[in-house]
């Protein structure tokens, strides 16, 4: 089982608009709403593969019960703090005619300090209660939030041997790569902005990616969406994979689909701890996300199908 944390849970609204444009009405033609935040998608299709997942972070106001709803009914276990405000809104308009992908997400509900002790205690709670294979802590802050929340999370599991995965940005990423997750899964610009050095060529990401390997991170994976990933793991060589060509249709939440298959493979693969099998499936899963329409909301069958067809090479 994995621990999820999502500080920033969010109702995401997703618009399929073909011809979307600036100053016009728009009526969609299909349109979804569901439980978001990266660490719920992570949850989302990490069941998917097979395994168990449990959610927290923070909820409020009248779309955290939508959230707990949308969760309830998608039998996605979750233990959330609530908080002040409002859980936030988030809205992504696909236009499939141009390929093009446009999204206005609130920045969220303002936390106090004692909410956050309150999120701290329930993850300790949490992990004292019972075994996780990972804890997973993704997306931003919500406003209030201390940058360093991520890098007091990694600390409370450490103490109870819990391995840590990190996907964040900005300062919250900063902070916790100076407490040593074990695995860190930037994108290509949140890289960029992290290190200030530019990740264009293949060997730009993985000299980037041995920067955060010889700061303390075990497992880095970098993702340049419809170019792959590049893996760092300790000593041992880089590796680059290539995911199929696709039909695409949304980027939201492949990166979260990413990483629920890297982690389910490392811990429920053919061969547990086997970095090529993890990586294919990661990026198979990415690619059957982007694929449909839907944070997360990529089949099984998809999955493995995508997987078969990624290519991985060794880089050094």
């Amino acid at each position: 089982m994995i621990l999820t944390v999502t500080p920033n849970v969010a109702v995401d609204k997703t618009f399929r608009i073909e011809g979307f444009c600036l100053d016009r009405v728009h009526r969609p033609s299909s349109a979804f709403t569901v439980a978001g935040g990266k660490g719920i998608n992570v949850a989302r299709v990490y069941q998917t593969l097979g395994g168990q997942a449990l959610c927290t972070g923070f909820l409020g106001g009248a779309q955290g019960q939508i959230v707990a709803r949308a969760l309830a009914s998608e039998k996605l276990n979750g233990q959330f703090v609530p908080c002040e405000g409002e859980t936030r809104l988030c809205i992504a308009v696909i236009d499939p005619t141009t390929g093009t992908q446009t999204e206005i997400n609130e920045s969220g509900p303002e936390i106090s300090s004692r909410t956050v002790s309150r999120l701290l205690r329930c993850v300790q709670s949490l992990l004292s209660q019972q075994p996780f294979d990972f804890v997973v802590l993704s997306g931003s802050l919500p406003p209030g939030a201390p940058d360093a929340l991520y890098a007091e999370l990694i600390a409370l599991a450490k103490q109870k041997g819990v391995r840590t995965v990190l996907d964040s940005s900005g300062a919250a990423l900063r902070e916790g790569i100076a407490a040593k997750p074990w695995m860190v899964k930037p994108n290509r610009a949140e890289m960029e902005s992290l290190l200030g050095a530019p990740c264009i060529e293949e060997a730009e990401c993985i000299t980037q990616a041995r920067r955060l390997c010889n700061a303390g991170v075990t497992i880095v994976a970098l993702t340049l969406g419809a170019d792959g990933a590049v893996l760092v793991r300790d000593q041992e060589p880089a590796l680059m994979a290539v995911p199929p060509t696709i039909e695409f249709a949304s980027a939201v939440a492949s990166g979260d689909a990413f990483l629920a298959a890297f982690l389910w493979d490392w811990s429920h693969g053919s061969q547990p701890e086997n970095t090529v099998g993890a990586l294919r499936l990661a990026v198979g899963a990415g690619a059957a996300n982007a694929a449909v329409i839907g944070a997360g909301f990529c089949s099984l069958e998809s999955i493995q199908a995508y997987a078969a067809c990624v290519s991985i090479s060794v880089c050094d």
